[in-house]
């Protein structure tokens, strides 16, 4: 090639360049609405970054999250309102409170949630494989995960014979926890003692009430990882030893969590989100169940209640909060 003819090329790139950048300036920024009871806790967000920038989105380049936060689950379905007045691209429904108002509230916005709850018993859709609404996500319900919680709590005290569930009334889930719960107490030989929640300034009187048992099951809920500092604090006033199924009530102080990974289920929601994005519908995604399961243990709230750990549960942790 003739040197004029190369400077001629290099030239043509050089006033190409910014037709490029003004064509990728005029994509516009995608919104994703994120409705929660509560802040979401940093794993959970952190996930679905994660997930967004595996699929090259990033946030404040790609799209933006406007968030939707009440501060108990009765206010959801206002806040939800709200929040699809931003003019969204999707709509992720944070936890079991948030689903049903995600999807009252979307009209005609997609819906991708990340919840425990059973979207088939709930009426979301007809099967998690195939179904025509306009919503899709992760779930985490699981009865074997249920029963492996009361199978654990009772080896960690071996004189446990009454049990305590704390669960939110007015949660979509929560009869067939209670239910699930009940075959797995039976099968172990314990009594289940159903502590429910009908509103948030409730927990210091179910505590008063839960002292009849020897260890506190807690429910997956939003609502309840909001407040997990506070459940903490009275299961280990109320010498409670309590398990649930997410690793930030463990952290908080409870004794011990086993569960579905929420970070890795909202980092695969993301997939989701960006397959929405790029134009699929809500309806052709499968409603996803998880994969990653996560044991942590909290030693110092273990010595605080004079409990000794079975090495064969201390063999099994994914964490060890020391």
């Amino acid at each position: 090639m003739r040197r004029r003819e190369f400077l001629g090329v290099l030239g043509g790139v050089a006033a190409a360049r910014p037709v490029v950048a003004r064509a990728q300036q005029s994509e516009p920024m995608r919104r994703i609405g994120f409705l929660r009871v509560g802040p979401p806790p940093p794993a959970f967000i952190d996930g679905f970054r994660q997930g967004m920038r595996e699929r090259g989105l990033i946030e404040g380049q790609h799209f933006v999250i406007e968030y939707g936060l009440a501060k108990s689950a009765a206010q959801i379905p206002d806040v939800a309102t709200e929040l699809v007045t931003r003019r969204l691209d999707v709509l992720v429904a944070s936890g079991t409170p948030s689903v049903l108002p995600a999807r009252d509230a979307a009209g005609r916005t997609p819906v991708v949630f990340v919840a425990t709850i059973d979207p088939v018993a709930a009426g979301l859709v007809t099967s998690l494989a195939r179904h025509d609404q306009n919503i899709t996500g992760m779930t985490s319900i699981s009865g074997d995960v249920i029963a492996k919680r009361l199978q654990m709590i009772k080896e960690m005290v071996p004189t446990l014979n009454r049990v305590a569930l704390l669960v939110r009334e007015s949660s979509p889930d929560t009869a067939q926890y209670v239910r699930e719960s009940q075959t797995a107490a039976r099968y172990l030989g314990l009594e289940l003692q159903i502590e429910v929640e009908r509103n948030p300034t409730d927990l210091e009187g179910i505590f008063v009430a839960a002292r009849s048992a020897n260890a506190l099951v807690v429910a997956d809920d939003a609502e309840f990882t909001a407040q997990r500092v506070e459940i903490a604090e009275l299961a280990l006033r109320n010498r409670l030893p309590s398990v649930s199924g997410l690793r930030q009530l463990a952290e908080a102080g409870g004794l011990m969590a086993y569960g579905a990974s929420f970070g890795d289920l909202y980092r695969r929601a993301a997939s989701h989100v960006s397959k929405i994005l790029q134009g699929a519908k809500a309806s052709d995604l499968p409603i996803e169940q998880p994969v990653k399961f996560e044991f942590v243990l909290n030693m110092r709230t273990a010595k605080l209640l004079g409990i000794s750990i079975p090495p064969s549960l201390l063999a099994l942790a994914d964490e060890v909060i020391e």
